[in-house]
């Protein structure tokens, strides 16, 4: 028998984000999901670590690689698209879980277990992937400002917001000590 859930995965290369907005530099959904790994994993690490609450790095990361495996088959929703309304956001969460199935079935039984965990981000680790998200838009924000963009203004501003609003002791620690090296040039973060 031939499984194709890896094949899907493939494909979020093929997707592009922020569609709505004039980009200098493209970013597709694989690119995303790869640097919310990374930020989520840090976030874990600085929870963990840093401020002693108890979880598993590697499993946020886990997570944050399949966080918008589902947008496979929907495409990438734009923000004030997804979020416009209860209605929305609620036929959205059922277009989700749908393909949530859909990428499960595509693997053997044996496996289906684990990654419907992942896909569904449960286990503890929904809040850091959620904000390593977040973070990943506001770092794509400033990387866009820095080439000139002003259409990503508005956007960093917002975003920022939400970050700080979101009280978590690790994305305040984040902002305050890694957030500035986003601004700089290769040579200014050379050693």
């Amino acid at each position: 028998m031939s499984y194709n859930f890896y094949a899907l995965i493939s494909r979020m290369k093929n997707i592009d984000r922020w569609a709505l907005m004039r980009n200098a530099d493209r970013e597709n959904v694989m690119e995303h999901s790869h640097m919310v790994a990374v930020l989520a994993h840090a976030l874990a690490v600085i929870r963990r670590d840093v401020m002693g609450v108890p979880v598993s790095p590697d499993r946020c990361a886990a997570a944050a690689l399949f966080h918008d495996a589902t947008e496979i088959f929907t495409g990438d929703m734009p923000t004030p698209v997804k979020y416009h309304d209860e209605e929305m956001r609620s036929a959205y969460r059922r277009v989700e879980e749908g393909a949530v199935r859909k990428l499960v079935e595509g693997l053997p039984e044996t496996m289906r277990p684990e990654y419907d965990l992942i896909l569904r981000e449960e286990g503890g680790v929904r809040d850091i992937v959620k904000a390593a998200d977040k973070l990943s838009a506001y770092i794509k924000c400033v990387e866009e400002l820095k080439t000139g963009n002003l259409e990503f203004r508005s956007a960093a501003q917002s975003t920022l917001a939400k970050l700080r609003a979101m009280g978590m002791p690790e994305v305040d620690y984040f902002l305050d000590n890694f957030m500035e090296a986003f601004e700089k040039t290769i040579d200014e973060l050379s050693i």
